[in-house]
C-alpha cells in the first residue's frame, strides 16, 4: 500500500502560495460526521494557516457525500468563490451501494467544476473501514482535509495566474 507508514499531508517539499487573496468554499457532508468534522477542521485550519481570511471561507453542510456535488454547485452560482472544496466519507458495506455512491459522487464534482471553469476540489475519502477513513482524517496518514486545502490553493493560483 502507497500509504502504508505514510503522512501524506507534509508539505515541506513544495511551495504553497498564499491564500490571502481567493474566497474558498467548503462543503462538508454531515454523514460519517466523526471523520469529516476531523476532514474540516483540517482544511479549514490549513486556509487560515496559510492566509486565507475567516470572511473568506463560505462552509455549507450537506447530508452525505452524494449531496456534495449540489452543494457544490449551489454555491459555485450563488457565491462569488475561487475553489470550492468538497469533503466527505464513504465506508465500504457489504452492498454494491459503495461501488455507485462513489463513482457517482467522483463524476459529479468533476462535471461542476468543469460546468463553472473554477476548481472543485475532491476530499472525499473512499476506504474499506472506519479505523482506515479516521487514518486519513488526521491519524497516521494525515489529513485529508489538509490536503484538499492546498490543492484549493494552488489551484486558486492557477486558475488566477492563467486569466492574467
Amino acid at each position: 500500500m502507497a500509504t502504508q507508514l505514510k503522512n501524506l499531508s507534509d508539505f515541506s517539499h513544495t511551495t504553497v502560495p498564499s491564500a490571502k487573496p481567493f474566497r474558498f468554499g467548503i462543503v462538508v457532508a454531515s454523514w460519517n460526521a466523526e471523520v469529516t468534522g476531523a476532514l474540516y477542521k483540517g482544511a479549514y485550519d490549513s486556509l487560515i494557516k496559510n492566509g486565507a481570511t475567516a470572511e473568506n471561507i463560505v462552509s455549507v453542510e450537506v447530508a452525505g457525500s452524494y449531496e456534495l456535488i449540489s452543494g457544490a454547485d449551489l454555491m459555485l452560482t450563488h457565491q462569488k468563490l475561487d475553489a470550492v472544496i468538497c469533503l466527505g466519507c464513504v465506508i465500504q458495506g457489504e452492498t454494491r451501494h459503495f461501488d455507485f455512491i462513489c463513482d457517482a459522487v467522483a463524476n459529479g464534482i468533476s462535471n461542476v467544476g468543469l460546468k463553472h471553469t473554477k476548481p472543485v476540489i475532491f476530499g472525499v475519502l473512499t476506504t474499506d473501514n472506519q479505523q482506515q477513513a479516521l487514518d486519513r482524517a488526521g491519524g497516521k496518514h494525515g489529513n485529508k482535509g489538509d490536503e484538499a486545502a492546498i490543492t484549493a490553493i494552488k489551484m486558486a493560483q492557477l486558475s488566477s495566474d492563467i486569466k492574467d
